[in-house]
């Protein structure tokens, strides 16, 4: 079993309530050995970073759309097993979807798939009496979620904590938490949403203010049972891992393979599933950094570039030719690589900042990234248009975008043609291939779609023959 926190709407405090109790969680064991697992629905990188460092233990990202429902069920069944609490962080409103006209990908459709309660944060500013048809209006609309209870965020005053306990009460749905108006932690963020866990010198202390609060403002005689309770393991829990026997057909699994990740401040944006495939597969992931290591690490393979801020850190990524260089000569020769969003940047001739500032990059596509206001955000269904060393052409694959740069030129080999969640919205062609790389905008997840990531391998496989 396990709780997801919801909210009524987004910026209701459902990251600020799901880090205070994972904190707490951490902290009320002296041994700080408790074993907490944590999910994030949908396909966010950042909030499942603060998860993590809190709790120790890769945070899962729940997704129907990237994956499909039953490999929803079973990444929380196979991860929650060994857990001694689990704790789901939803996504937007409760009933929020990906299209906005149905539930789909929504903290609902979460909750229904894994049949766990939901614990409702409800922003109390500017109401009283009030708050109790909100409630008695998301516990009824419908039947098929549990309100476990409710949290209220931004109380005023006693005198305001009384006038919503006494609304309430009629409805017979706990109150597990109260948090003041005054109790707000600020995380600071900027344009993709929260500062990465890496980049923020004073984290340990935010860390301990959220494990107070999480001790203080909750009713944990109520909570420990609904996260506590064993959940049992599902039918689809084997379907995590690739068999031996698979990996053989594909021409994997004896191991050797290298591949080069990049992971630092401008590239932290992975999924933890994908990072497991890849082992599972037989690769071994050689972590390297293009800010401060001066080139590639030796007898590798391929490349992956996830995405990041390599915009943040522009000048730092210039600074290191040698890096550049050590790239572009690798790609050059033609060692298999995979770049999405903030890799794709890196690729580029040069990356544009906010400030109109331009810094050289790895110059292997003819292309700036330039920064710019409008956010580019949502599913993606991509259909291949030629061969990559991840796709066969007329490929159709799921992804997801989340940018504010776009490209200055338009390449003559577009990876894909996309369209929305809703079919009927159209973009224009998009993605890059040039030698044996593939890079795209798309975040994809390998879930369940791992023949693209087995391609991969074997692509590396072959260039290493």
């Amino acid at each position: 079993m396990a709780i997801i926190i919801a909210g009524e709407r987004s910026g209701v405090g459902k990251t600020t309530v799901t880090l205070a109790l994972l904190a707490a969680l951490k902290a009320r064991s002296p041994s700080n050995q408790t074993l907490v697992q944590s999910f994030k629905v949908g396909p966010d990188y950042i909030d499942p970073m603060f998860h993590s460092y809190i709790t120790g233990l890769p945070c899962r990202n729940l997704d129907p759309v990237l994956t499909s429902e039953d490999y929803v069920r079973s990444c929380f069944a196979k991860h929650s097993r060994s857990a001694e609490y689990s704790l789901i962080e939803g996504v937007m409103g409760l009933f929020d979807g990906a299209t906005g006209k149905d539930d789909t990908a929504s903290t609902a459709h979460i909750a229904r798939l894994l049949n766990v309660p939901v614990v409702l944060i409800l922003n109390c500013a500017s109401t009283s009496r009030s708050i109790a048809a909100i409630a008695h209006g998301y516990r009824t609309f419908d039947p098929r979620i549990q309100i476990a209870g409710v949290v209220l965020n931004r109380v005023g005053s006693d005198r305001h904590l009384e006038l919503l306990t006494q609304a309430l009460e009629p409805l017979n749905l706990p109150i597990l938490g109260v948090l003041r108006r005054q109790d707000n932690i600020a995380i600071p963020d900027r344009h993709l949403g929260l500062i990465p866990t890496a980049e923020m010198s004073d984290l340990n202390g935010i860390i301990d203010r959220l494990a107070y609060l999480g001790e203080t403002c909750f009713d944990w005689e109520k909570l420990l049972p609904l996260m506590g309770s064993p959940h049992p393991l599902s039918h689809g829990d084997r379907g995590v891992i690739v068999a031996p026997h698979l990996l053989r057909e594909m021409g994997l699994g004896g191991g050797g393979l290298r591949i080069a990740i990049a992971q630092d401040k401008a590239f932290s944006f992975y999924y933890a599933d994908n990072l497991d495939l890849f082992r599972e597969m037989g690769a071994e992931l050689v972590p390297w950094s293009p800010i401060s290591d001066r080139t590639l690490p030796e007898n590798i393979q391929g490349l992956y570039f996830g995405g990041g801020f390599p915009e943040v850190f522009a000048a730092e990524l210039t600074e290191n030719k040698t890096a550049r260089e050590s790239v572009y000569k690798a790609i050059a020769v033609g060692v298999p690589t995979y770049a999405e969003c903030g890799g794709l940047m890196y690729l580029c001739d040069h990356i544009v900042d906010f400030e109109d500032k331009s810094f050289p990059m790895v110059n292997i596509f003819a292309t700036a990234a330039k920064m710019g206001k409008r956010l580019t955000l949502g599913y993606r269904q991509a259909i291949a248009l030629r061969d990559s060393p991840l796709v066969k052409k007329g490929d159709q694959v799921w992804g997801h975008e989340f940018h504010r740069s776009s490209l200055t030129e338009i390449s003559d080999r577009p990876l894909y043609s996309l369209q929305g969640y809703d079919s009927h919205l159209q973009y224009p062609t998009e993605g890059w291939q040039k030698h044996q790389v593939h890079a795209s905008y798309n975040h994809l997840h390998f879930g369940s779609q791992r023949h693209l990531l087995s391609r991969f391998l074997v692509n590396c496989q072959k260039s290493n023959n």
